[in-house]
């Protein structure tokens, strides 16, 4: 195990008047806190990070109880993952409420927990098994928290690939995969019903990387271009990200679920990658990520096109770089921070500092070692499936970040 015992005691925020503004954005900026490494800092120094970027909310892969506890009386909106692995188990009632029982619960209403997304991507793994298992698991899963008088404050969910969409353009056309909208109905159903948000994984690199000479940089990168023009809606766009979400809304729409939200629950830009990942590099990152919370905190982009009315809800992939992603450099690159705390790259705003109690009095001794297990479907993003559909389906999220080190002057 490293030694964290230098963690940094000094991190940086925007200055009083921009942390004011996200604060009454109608923007909520959201972060992914994976933990598929072995010298990442303590919980408390994470979250500790999460404040410092502004993040008014954290997205979890599993119910890790020392990160449940960290967060505990912080005001952060928790997010929590019950990864494909346990589909099966959670079919059943009574399983179900015993896993909430034993692994929510106790921390219950110290920690802000607000959400169960049961299965990550499950629709687009090409298992018959998992899909099958998908809405039963969500039913019970919250058939237990009703029981347990939980359902008025915690939804259940989950997560899906831009690879569910069959059409992305133009985006008023957009349209579900035929052979997925037998399982999306009932899954729509269910969430109507029950009050809970449509989450969506985007990533516009994929779309970059997989066609680098047609696909603009500069429309991806929320750059200044012509962008497109709806030939249908006559809407225009200048950037890849809105419409993809509004070609989520039409799909939606298409199934008679025009109402339901859409959050986006992962998107991001690699600092780094091979050779052949075109794209994945610090200046990419920093233009993508930080044009886009410029572009969020602006009083004048509220929404998209065709949802002008509707709040942004976006979680950044991802709060670390995970040095122990299998696939390519880029899936350990994901990070706004390395594991010594210090950013991953500036982002060009003005800074100020957070005094060493921000920290939390943690120890900064480090986590223990864990093995890239905590959730199937989570361990790569960009595996060749992943690849193949992301060639088709661009991009999503943004991120909100802006942070840190000392020596970080930009």
């Amino acid at each position: 195990m490293e030694d964290h015992s230098a963690f940094p005691r000094f991190f940086f925020i925007f200055f009083i008047t921009t942390v004011t503004h996200l604060a009454t954005s109608v923007v909520s900026i959201g972060v992914n806190y994976g933990q598929i490494a072995n010298n990442l800092p303590s919980p408390d120094d994470a979250v500790a990070l999460v404040k410092c970027i502004g993040a008014t909310k954290v997205k979890l892969y599993d119910a890790d109880p020392r990160v449940l506890k960290a967060f505990a009386n912080t005001g952060v909106e928790v997010m929590v993952g019950l990864g494909n692995e346990y589909m099966s188990r959670m079919k059943d009632p009574t399983k179900a409420q015993a896993w909430i029982k034993a692994n929510l619960q106790p921390y219950l209403p110290a920690t802000k927990i607000t959400s169960i997304f049961v299965g990550n991507e499950v629709l687009t793994f090409n298992d018959t098994s998992l899909t099958s298992n998908l809405l039963p698991a969500m039913q019970s899963v919250h058939t237990a928290l009703v029981n347990l008088a939980l359902d008025k404050q915690i939804t259940v969910t989950t997560t899906h690939s831009l690879a569910v969409l069959q059409t992305s353009y133009p985006p008023s056309a957009g349209a579900f995969r035929s052979d997925l909208a037998p399982c999306l109905a009932p899954i729509l159903s269910f969430q109507a019903k029950t009050g809970s948000p449509f989450l969506i994984n985007a990533y516009p690199y994929f779309a970059y990387k997989a066609n680098p000479k047609q696909v603009p940089l500069d429309f991806v990168l929320f750059q200044p271009n012509q962008g497109m023009v709806d030939p249908s809606s006559n809407l225009h766009y200048d950037n890849m990200l809105f419409a993809q979400i509004d070609a989520v809304y039409s799909a939606l729409a298409s199934l008679g679920y025009g109402k339901l939200p859409v959050h986006i629950s992962e998107t991001g830009w690699p600092s780094k990658g091979d050779e052949d990942e075109a794209g994945a590099n610090l200046e990419n990152a920093k233009k993508y990520n930080g044009n886009l919370i410029k572009m969020a905190i602006s009083s004048s982009k509220k929404g998209t096109p065709s949802r002008p009315n509707s709040d942004l809800n976006i979680y950044v992939f991802a709060l670390f770089n995970e040095n122990m992603k299998p696939g390519p450099t880029s899936e350990r690159n994901y990070g706004l921070f390395k594991p010594d705390g210090t950013p991953a790259y500036p982002l060009g705003f003005s800074l100020a500092s957070v005094p060493n109690d921000a920290i939390n009095n943690s120890t900064g001794t480090g986590t223990p070692p864990r093995p890239p297990t905590s959730s199937t479907g989570y361990l790569s993003i960009s595996s060749a499936s992943s690849l193949e559909r992301y060639s088709l389906v661009g991009p999503s999220l943004w991120f909100l970040v802006t942070v840190v080190s000392i020596i970080l002057k930009f």
